[in-house]
């Protein structure tokens, strides 16, 4: 399927990605995937935000990336163990709740949100929340695990925008047959690291090559998390479709300077 087939993909690109509402942007230090965070990306313009999601062990969908509380809460303790009623009381950086997707969708009606699912205990909720909210053309879900990504395709159907999941992701330098198997899969978008570590050696993976057969298959390249504003625009002159950032403030403005967008 081609990114054409998606109101997630319709706005121009490239676009601009908030990395858990933009983590290194100074006003959201320490308050990322936070709804500080997200509503601060938002003034800036962005249409486009991204987060991790978790399950609690009674279900609740956060949008947070960590498996654990410890890192950036005021609390200790794995997602998949503690029931809500718990997680709701930790703070992040002090004074920031945790949100739920739930509360992404309904505060920030007019962004799309790319998700990707951290967790196989997050795979049910995240189909219940896209549901609820009826969310599917707003939301495009990516994962590390083939399996929890053909899980959700299952069960939300042909109209769900995915990202190709890590297995592609790893062949796409040595394996032309993965890219081949990628580009036929319904996933209209691949997103990826600019370099990938074999064997101790970093090895390019984002080349013109690459961003000509994406484009040549209907398909878009999204390239994540880039926060050096050199990268950003040797990426964007390859002709990357989207970048994922924590340094919000400065993609958009590369992306000014470039005549981009930021899913407006």
């Amino acid at each position: 399927m081609r990114a054409a087939d998606f109101p997630y993909l319709d706005a121009p690109t490239p676009i601009g990605l908030a990395h858990r509402g933009g983590a290194l942007h100074a006003d959201n230090l320490d308050l990322e995937n936070t709804l500080a965070a997200f509503r601060t990306a938002v003034r800036l313009g962005y249409r486009y935000l991204e987060t991790d999601v978790h399950a609690t062990a009674d279900g609740h969908l956060l949008a947070f990336h960590d498996t654990h509380l410890d890192r950036v809460t005021d609390a200790a303790g794995a997602i998949a163990d503690l029931q809500y009623a718990a997680v709701r009381e930790a703070r992040i950086n002090g004074t920031e709740e945790i949100p739920l997707l739930a509360h992404l969708l309904e505060e920030f009606p007019d962004t799309r949100i790319n998700i990707d699912v951290k967790a196989p205990g997050a795979v049910e909720p995240l189909v219940r929340t896209i549901r609820e909210h009826n969310a599917i053309d707003r939301v495009c879900v990516g994962s590390f695990s083939e399996r929890r990504l053909r899980a959700v395709r299952r069960a939300l159907g042909p109209g769900l925008a995915t990202a190709a999941g890590q297995v592609g992701v790893a062949g796409l330098r040595f394996a032309p047959g993965l890219v081949s198997r990628w580009l036929r899969t319904p996933s209209p978008v691949l997103q990826i690291p600019p370099h990938h570590v074999v064997a101790g050696r970093r090895v390019t993976l984002v080349t013109r090559r690459l961003v000509d057969r994406v484009h040549q298959h209907g398909k878009h390249l999204h390239v994540w998390t880039i926060d050096d504003r050199e990268e950003m625009h040797r990426l964007l002159d390859l002709g990357v479709d989207g970048i994922v950032s924590d340094q919000i403030d400065t993609l958009a403005e590369v992306l000014s300077e470039r005549g981009g967008t930021l899913g407006g």
